[in-house]
């Protein structure tokens, strides 16, 4: 739902209100603004996956969003937080015994996973406000940016929605919430990059032909190898079956149905979460070669075709990384690296549709002296 509103957002028409002399001047800052943003949301994915394979992130058991940014000052405040974490699963089946330095090193993890969330929102809101009451801000990026702005908040409420699934019942977080966690960040990621590449640009915004529609599809598919990703870590289905390209011996494992109903296999089986994100990859690579080639040949615009091939080597490189990563039993380095890269391929995959999607009308002369484009001409 969120990620087919996201989209419908993403292709909306600019607003026709001609950009003031001010608004104009200010779009390389709001272009850095959001490249920072988007810059500081990669930095937090990577945090929130140390603190996934540390096992840190039910080490604080309540959600305080204001007094929360305050970790603990005294030796009684981290005897407090350590008892706190003594009565949940996690701690009780577990690390039952865990000394309070042990606990800081988790503690530490989850904080700053949160700190950083907090430091996103102030980065992003005040320079928004900044820009906005100063006039600095186009009527079209209004939208956007404040679009942005509630996404992120219902990310940290997502996140502690996917945080009290482990404090009851279970000794870790839900892999469905957890799943959904990241989808929303890379979501939003994405989203910042398009926005500032967008900044400036007039014309259409809807894909076309098809190397418009097939940039659109990268995108899509790579949220969607992304999301099959975190099922594969909420489960922790990349500690088993290390091996490449057999998985338990066979190209095609036995086991992939043993759950009933049969679609729970699909995100409750470790083997068939595993099973079905190597598949999803090899038709990624797959595909992504034939395209890069036939774009290579075909597509007469140079912003597409090399962005077309470089999507190719990013997803090459990330295929290979993740069977690094699989071979050498998901060692914290190689699976920060591989979800770095899942972000670093829906980057490049998000201006390969920026390419292939956006046709930006020419720039035309004003009396001024200052380019404007045909809608801003038209007008003048």
């Amino acid at each position: 739902m969120i990620l087919l509103s996201c989209t419908a957002w993403i292709y909306l028409q600019d607003m026709m209100d001609i950009a003031t002399e001010r608004q104009i001047d200010a779009r390389p800052m709001i272009r850095i603004w959001l490249w920072v943003v988007a810059i500081l949301v990669f930095a937090m994915v990577i945090v929130g996956g140390a603190t996934r394979l540390t096992d840190s992130g039910l080490s604080i058991t309540e959600w305080k969003p204001i007094l929360g940014a305050i970790p603990p000052l005294t030796e009684a405040d981290w005897q407090a937080a350590l008892e706190k974490y003594r009565q949940i699963p996690e701690y009780q089946v577990i690390n039952k015994g865990m000394s309070l330095d042990e606990f800081k090193v988790i503690y530490w993890w989850e904080w700053g996973h949160r700190f950083l969330g907090r430091f996103i929102g102030i980065a992003f809101f005040v320079p928004m406000l900044w820009f906005w009451a100063t006039g600095r801000l186009e009527a079209a990026l209004k939208p956007r940016v404040v679009a942005l702005f509630v996404l992120g908040g219902l990310q940290g409420a997502l996140g502690w929605y996917m945080v009290m699934s482990g404090l009851v019942d279970r000794v870790d977080v839900s892999q469905y919430r957890l799943s959904a966690h990241l989808t929303l960040a890379t979501v939003i990621f994405g989203a910042l990059i398009w926005v500032a590449l967008g900044i400036g640009q007039e014309g259409s915004r809807r894909p076309s032909g098809l190397t418009g529609w097939a940039a659109s599809g990268f995108v899509a598919v790579i949220l969607l190898q992304t999301a099959a990703g975190a099922f594969v870590a909420g489960l922790d289905a990349g500690m088993g079956y290390n091996t490449w390209p057999l998985m338990a011996g066979a190209f095609i494992p036995d086991g992939l149905g043993a759950m009933s109903p049969a679609w729970v296999n699909l995100f409750e089986n470790a083997m068939t979460v595993q099973f079905q994100h190597r598949m999803l990859a090899y038709a990624i690579v797959l595909v992504g070669g034939a395209y890069a080639v036939w774009a290579w040949r075909s597509v007469p615009d140079d912003a597409t075709r090399i962005s077309a091939v470089a999507l190719f080597v990013v997803i090459v490189c990330q295929a290979a990384l993740g069977v690094w990563t699989l071979l050498a039993q998901v060692p914290i380095s190689l699976g920060l690296l591989h979800q770095g890269g899942a972000m670093a391929a829906l980057a490049v995959a998000i201006w390969h549709l920026h390419a292939a999607a956006i046709q930006p009308r020419p720039a035309v002369p004003n009396p001024s002296g200052r380019a404007l484009d045909e809608s801003q001409a038209d007008m003048a």
